[in-house]
């Protein structure tokens, strides 16, 4: 949608997100104060915010759109194109509650008057930029993409065998980062976020993007709070009659990936803070 936005203050990459302070609640018991004083010695991680206002933004995968409408309506990104892998009418059979986020996200971009919003059914994360609806049609296109982010790729429930399990994400993975590359303008990056633990890191996702032509810029901890109003959904759907899964409570890591091409093209002392980046991951902007 094509219409002049209002002029915002541009983000920094990695901008921290703010939360707002609570007033403490005075507690009789000498538990909950030694509970309190423990807690208060663990030092709180500040969320990493990945995104300036003025990113065109390439969301691949989502589920019920919570996190496009969040980066909409809370963090002020001024181009997304969001898609998801089901059609609409699937859509709102998996999860009956994107119809409340579709809607909210097309209420924001015409009353912040975006620079551009596109919702897209049907897009497989293997084939962007092909052409077809597949490929995201006329709207991904080469070269048009800031950050090309994939949260929580997962192939679904093709099989108990968690070695062939393994092995079909990690497929969907590689040609996920071959069709994305040529998305991505100058500089550009793509982001992918996973579960920690068993059984994702087996999928060696680093190992992956290495053999696609990608370097691994730095990582970080994903904290759901930090994006107000997002749930994290299952593949195959809601739960029935709910249930009490809750994914986005549990430790999630998001990955940086640039194109080795630019490499070097960053400055020495910039190169050499990417370079121990790929060698541990860090919780702090790099």
């Amino acid at each position: 949608m094509g219409k002049s936005h209002k002029q915002r203050n541009n983000r920094s990459n990695f901008s921290p997100y703010n939360k707002s302070s609570k007033p403490n609640k005075s507690h009789k018991s000498s538990k909950s104060k030694r509970s309190r004083a423990a807690s208060a010695s663990i030092p709180e991680l500040t969320p990493t915010i990945p995104f300036k206002s003025t990113d065109r933004i390439l969301l691949v995968g989502e589920g019920d759109f919570s996190f496009a409408h969040s980066l909409l309506t809370q963090h002020d990104c001024q181009s997304v194109t969001a898609t998801c892998y089901d059609s609409a009418a699937t859509l709102a059979k998996k999860y009956p509650q994107s119809s409340d986020y579709i809607r909210g996200l097309e209420d924001s971009a015409c009353e912040d008057q975006l620079e551009e919003l596109k919702i897209l059914y049907g897009v497989d994360a293997t084939k962007l930029g092909k052409g077809g609806s597949a490929g995201g049609g006329k709207f991904v296109r080469k070269g048009g993409f800031d950050r090309v982010v994939f949260n929580f790729p997962h192939v679904g429930g093709l099989t108990k065998d968690v070695n062939r399990q393994v092995r079909h994400n990690q497929e969907l993975l590689v040609d996920f980062f071959k069709a994305a590359i040529p998305l991505l303008a100058p500089g550009g990056t793509i982001l992918v976020t996973v579960f920690e633990g068993e059984p994702y890191s087996l999928w060696n996702i680093r190992d992956l993007a290495r053999h696609t032509g990608l370097k691994v810029g730095r990582s970080f901890k994903f904290q759901a709070e930090a994006y107000p109003g997002y749930r994290h959904v299952r593949t195959l759907g809601n739960i029935e009659g709910g249930g009490g899964w809750r994914g986005e409570e549990r430790d999630a890591r998001t990955y940086i990936f640039e194109r080795r091409e630019y490499e070097g093209s960053h400055a020495t002392l910039t190169m050499q803070k990417k370079r121990r980046s790929e060698s541990r991951d860090s919780d702090e902007d790099v």
